[in-house]
């Protein structure tokens, strides 16, 4: 039985009902149909794909069309999943206009479900100006990656008192913005519970302790993957890259000990072949 897709409607009632869910990356229509045949509600094409799927060292240098063109096969593979597409570093922070056009653009030519930006109260007033538009808007709060340099690195926000509270106020006016969702993100997780009971819209956290309405991983992380850095909060479920290297080693050991293919992976139809020579 195909699960039901998620709507934004349901993202208030399941907050409501203390009803938990997951959250996942996909970058790929394979990757995208394997999450769409689990339990698993949602799904971000993140800019992450910079560094998960193009080998780069930040996601700053992500542009629209790169974008554009993960979430597409995404979508396609997902149809009953919730997709988010990520909007990238320089795609919305000139102007609420700019964002208005290249929103329009990202939901125009993916069909993906809403779209995420990151930014706290520096990014309401865009965000209000989004959703007048019509456009589902996910913040993006905490450690914030296309920025993470300005913050001091890859490393855990509020960890102070005042950063806590301004996280806190963060995810209010982003709530009265009119956001459908926020996204938090490598925070000790009183904060993350914190600002959980602080908004009455869901909160999804990616290393934010156990009391936000949503969990959320990396896929590559979450499935053992991806041979980068693993941050404190990521756990292994599963170890698909060493079964992957097994498989293609076995693959390798048997097409040079000549046992693949045997009869049965061969088509054994006879066929007169002409004396050519």
């Amino acid at each position: 039985m195909a699960k039901k897709k998620i709507s934004i409607a349901d993202f208030k009632k399941y907050k409501e009902e203390g009803k938990k869910y997951t959250f996942v990356t996909a970058y790929d229509y394979t990757t995208a149909s394997i999450v769409n045949d689990s339990e698993t509600e949602i799904i971000l094409v993140g800019d992450s794909a910079a560094m998960v799927m193009l080998g780069r060292n930040s996601t700053v240098g992500m542009t629209m069309g790169e974008m554009i063109g993960f979430v597409k096969p995404v979508v396609l593979g997902a149809p009953d999943t919730f997709v988010i597409g990520d909007m990238p570093f320089g795609s919305y922070n000139v102007s609420p206009e700019q964002a208005i056009e290249n929103c329009n653009r990202m939901l125009m030519e993916t069909n993906c479900d809403a779209i995420k930006l990151e930014g706290g109260v520096n990014f309401a007033p865009t965000i209000r100006r989004l959703t007048d538009a019509g456009i589902p808007v996910v913040g993006h709060i905490g450690l914030t990656p296309q920025t993470a340099t300005s913050l001091g690195g890859f490393r855990v926000q509020g960890g102070t008192p005042e950063s806590a509270a301004q996280l806190i106020e963060d995810a209010r006016k982003l709530e009265e913005a009119g956001a459908i969702a926020i996204v938090i993100e490598c925070v000790p997780s009183v904060v993350g519970k914190a600002v959980t009971e602080a908004v009455k819209i869901p909160i999804w956290g990616i290393g934010a302790g156990p009391d936000v309405d949503c969990q959320v991983l990396v896929t590559q992380d979450a499935l053992g993957m991806y041979k980068g850095m693993k941050p404190k909060f990521v756990k292994h479920f599963a170890h698909i890259r060493e079964a992957m290297v097994e498989g293609l080693n076995a693959f390798h050991e048997e097409t040079l000990d000549g046992t693949f293919p045997s009869p049965e992976y061969a088509y054994n139809k006879a066929v007169d072949i002409p004396k050519l020579y």
